[in-house]
């Protein structure tokens, strides 16, 4: 990855742990959040079991190292590559196949791979695996019917952070035969792009294990702005104001012309924002869809 960093450091002066327990435990503010896991399951088995999609692809050795496909009927179609949240540390692949059918229907083949968890890695290596599966979906994903030059990436809560780690990647630093360009554009939807926070977080201390120096090394708001593409970056208006800040903190360092969206979404909560994004004519859906137009 790419670890120049800027001076865009925004973590507010006050951090004390109750405070950041608060702000960064969406399960506490959203109290009836196992609905909506409960939901993605069971919509993710309906999708695989209707469109009998490639499951478990290997685009490493490693254990969580495997993506599912859903390829796009139509020829040479852009490809979007969604990457699942759970703060590193949780949920899987398998519970977020059933956003597949949206970007379908929008004319794109979809990836959807999994990554090894918290504490058994660090965010580091986890940031590495996604530029490995990358590099993985540029070389290989011909085979079925994906264009190469057109992939852009989705992702959601630390899927959102990993998709700005990847628009900030030296790609010719990990492998000459990659472009500069590799991905096209990215939508964040609650991400985060200063950890330094996290590290005195109590609920996620032990599970992250998460130090100042890699806290540092995986802030891409302390990157400088990537030379292509553009992110899209958005979250609920009704998440806590701290990711409300991380939301607008990536538009401040990557400025207007990298980062040309930075909204609160009216009524949306961390996690009924994914239901945003697969309802049609929902601004998160049209945001989404603007990233293949």
């Amino acid at each position: 990855m790419n670890t120049q960093h800027n001076s865009a450091s925004s973590s507010p002066s006050v951090q004390n742990e109750e405070w950041l327990d608060k702000m960064y435990n969406n399960r506490q503010l959203v109290p009836n959040f196992a609905e909506y896991f409960s939901a993605w399951q069971s919509d993710s088995e309906k999708v695989r079991l209707n469109q009998h999609p490639i499951l478990d692809v290997p685009y490493g050795k490693g254990n969580k190292e495997s993506l599912d496909l859903f390829p796009c009927k139509t020829p040479h179609s852009p490809i979007i590559v969604f990457i699942h949240g759970g703060y590193w540390r949780s949920l899987d692949k398998a519970d977020h196949s059933f956003i597949a059918p949206t970007f379908n229907h929008m004319g794109a083949s979809v990836v959807v791979p999994n990554y090894d968890l918290c504490p058994n890695v660090t965010i580091p290596q986890i940031a590495m695996q996604m530029v490995k599966c990358l590099a993985w979906v540029y070389k290989n994903i011909k085979h079925w019917g994906g264009d190469p030059r057109q992939i852009h990436v989705v992702g959601h809560s630390a899927g959102g952070h990993l998709a700005a780690m990847l628009m900030a990647c030296n790609w010719s630093q990990y492998d000459a035969d990659l472009p500069s360009d590799l991905i096209k554009n990215a939508l964040s939807i609650s991400g985060l792009f200063d950890l330094m926070p996290l590290t005195k977080t109590p609920f996620l201390r032990d599970s992250l294990k998460l130090s100042d120096a890699d806290a540092t090394r995986c802030s891409p708001a302390l990157f400088p702005a990537p030379r292509s593409g553009k992110l899209i970056s958005v979250a609920g208006e009704q998440e806590s104001a701290e990711f409300i800040r991380q939301n607008h903190l990536i538009q401040q360092a990557w400025g207007e012309h990298r980062v040309p969206v930075c909204e609160e979404l009216p009524g949306q909560n961390h996690f009924s924002i994914l239901s945003a994004l697969i309802t049609p004519h929902h601004r998160l859906n049209e945001l989404a869809q603007s990233l293949l137009d």
